[in-house]
């Protein structure tokens, strides 16, 4: 269980995360929506211990982040390390020291190459590698799909079906809505910062059909295509 009371986060003047209240269970998949700017990765930065904040996040352990794995839009590759040194560091900050890590390569990557030489598709499939080779309790996914191939991504979808069955809790954003309908228990909308709906599987569809209203209105109409 994780507990989000109050969350507000601003830069100087600028509040990009306004009064937020969410609470996730065990077992289940959330989903994360709003456009560019509406709070998302910076809420996950708040879990992941990454930012400073007012509010309090409360979970069944403490710190939250020794136990959470975290996947960012663009994951932070140092520049002379391979892909097998890569996961290694990752699973040694938690303690795992005794993974065979080649037998694990789901995603079929060249291990013994710099990471920093991987495609954006391939460093961020050797960091969800990583991240789920920790044996995490918790999980965050930021737009893990984007730059992903086809075959990849339903792989991923199969994960995260997988980790909701081994009862972890697991946050995804995504502008893919297809992905979300497919593995998420809950759909969390964020706009400008603010909390506006939440809702269940039965309303994914209507929420998909308000999103894209509020999202294009007459914008189309604008471009006087012919």
């Amino acid at each position: 269980m994780i507990k989000i009371n109050g969350l507000s986060k601003s830069y100087g003047k600028n509040e990009v995360l306004k009064n937020i209240h969410l609470e996730f269970e065990t077992g289940k998949v959330y989903g994360i929506v709003g456009e560019n700017g509406a709070g998302k990765t910076t809420l996950f930065r708040c879990m992941a211990g990454l930012e400073s904040y007012d509010g309090e996040i409360v979970s069944e352990v403490n710190p939250l982040e020794n136990h959470l794995g975290l996947l960012l839009t663009d994951p932070f590759i140092f520049s002379k390390i391979t892909g097998k040194e890569y996961i290694r560091l990752l699973c040694n900050a938690r303690g795992k020291t005794n993974i065979d890590i080649e037998s694990r390569n789901i995603f079929d990557l060249p291990l013994g190459q710099y990471a920093s030489t991987y495609s954006t598709g391939m460093k961020k499939k050797l960091a969800i590698t990583a991240i789920l080779l920790q044996e995490n309790d918790y999980f965050i996914f930021d737009e893990p799909f984007n730059g992903v191939d086809i075959q990849s991504n339903i792989i991923l979808i199969e994960i995260i079906l997988k980790l909701k069955a081994l009862h972890k809790i697991v946050l995804i954003s995504s502008h893919i809505f297809s992905t979300l309908s497919d593995t998420c228990d809950e759909i969390h909308l964020l706009r400008k910062g603010e909390q506006i709906k939440s809702v269940q599987r039965p309303e994914f569809q209507t929420l998909e059909q308000e999103m894209k209203s509020f999202l294009i209105g007459d914008r189309i109409e604008k471009l006087e295509l012919k």
